[in-house]
């Protein structure tokens, strides 16, 4: 447990040290965040511009940039070779897919051997985790800061997780629901779950609920997420029994920064998945082995699962707790969600 610990600190240490522009080390490997880097720090931990830049696998493929040598595996990071000439703008250029239009034509770039696939593995990670765009300069050396890749996994774990308090909460829905806060022992992020009714000897209905700023609190209608989360409420209640887990997963889990980057290439005529796909991230970056772990605490092993997503069925299968029924929820469009919702059924599966 102590290790434990030990790794988790390291790992919120690593993350803070990324967002403010400092430099780290996973197993040996110094990486310096393009996003948070500024000129005169990366001169100084790579004189000449001999900084390599490590960018994620979706990234490189939206540059046409391959893997070359591990050729074949498509999800692998990518290192382009700096030539003596990468300096911060054209670092920028190759991480930020804001300037694709406006700095085209950049190049011809190389790539190079990977090294570890891990540790190229966990320094992604790390920068999805800090909610910074997928894209570092490789460095010689310079970091204060160090983690394992490992710990940077062992960071994300839902194991992780614990009750930290309970209390009851009348809501609109429900004037005797109570809501149930969970917390990890490292990160900051507080998922809470809201329990409507009373236990009656069946499965739980249950909502997966992926916070929402921008639906949930200022009623955005570019997507469904606040009409969604209030039916959701509005079903439990009606259903006698059942619990929504609100989890902090915000822009499937890229984080609000990287999401409303993401709502700017949609501008640009990009739908949410090709958006995703620019910015250098996967298609769904959730965890929803953390939604298992919430049920686990509180008791519940069965569950009828209220969603369209096929693959929250299968996430939270895969972590052990069973879905006796998958219950569809969907609600009409309006003129600026239609096409959002068009790609959710098209290109992830949802069962609209």
């Amino acid at each position: 447990m102590f290790g434990e610990a030990t790794g988790a600190r390291e790992a919120a240490r690593a993350i803070d040290a990324l967002r403010r522009g400092w430099p780290v080390a996973i197993d040996g490997l110094t990486v310096l965040a393009v996003e948070t880097a500024d000129q005169a720090r990366l001169a100084a931990l790579a004189p000449g511009s001999r900084a390599d830049v490590l960018l994620s696998g979706q990234r490189a493929a939206t540059l046409k940039l391959g893997n070359r040598i591990e050729a074949g595996a498509a999800d692998l990071p990518v290192r382009v070779a700096h030539d003596g000439r990468i300096d911060l703008a054209l670092g920028t250029a190759l991480a930020d897919p804001a300037l694709d239009l406006a700095t085209p034509f950049k190049g011809p770039f190389r790539t190079v051997p990977l090294g570890d696939p891990a540790t190229a593995r966990g320094a992604i990670a790390l920068a999805r985790l800090a909610g910074l765009l997928p894209a570092l300069f490789l460095l010689d050396g310079g970091a204060e800061t160090g983690v394992t890749a490992e710990a940077i996994r062992a960071y994300e774990s839902p194991l992780r997780l614990v009750i930290a308090s309970r209390a009851h909460l009348p809501i609109a829905a429900c004037e005797s629901a109570e809501i149930v806060a969970f917390r990890g022992h490292a990160d900051a992020a507080e998922h809470v779950a809201l329990l409507l009714g009373q236990p009656d000897g069946h499965p739980p209905l249950v909502r997966l609920h992926s916070e929402c700023l921008t639906g949930d609190v200022l009623g955005s209608l570019k997507c469904d997420c606040g009409p969604q989360l209030h039916a959701a409420l509005d079903a439990i209640a009606a259903s006698g029994w059942g619990i929504l887990l609100y989890l902090r997963q915000e822009g499937r889990g890229i984080g609000l920064v990287n999401k409303l980057r993401a709502y700017a290439l949609q501008d640009q005529g990009y739908d949410t998945v090709d958006a995703n796909l620019r910015l250098g991230f996967g298609v769904d970056e959730r965890d929803f082995g953390v939604a298992a772990r919430m049920l686990r605490l509180l008791g519940q092993e069965r569950i009828r699962l209220l969603t369209n997503n096929p693959a929250k069925v299968a996430g939270i299968e895969a972590a052990g707790v069973a879905v006796v029924e998958r219950v569809p929820h969907s609600l009409p469009p309006n003129p600026h969600n239609a096409a959002y919702l068009d790609t959710k059924r098209d290109r992830t599966g949802h069962q609209l």
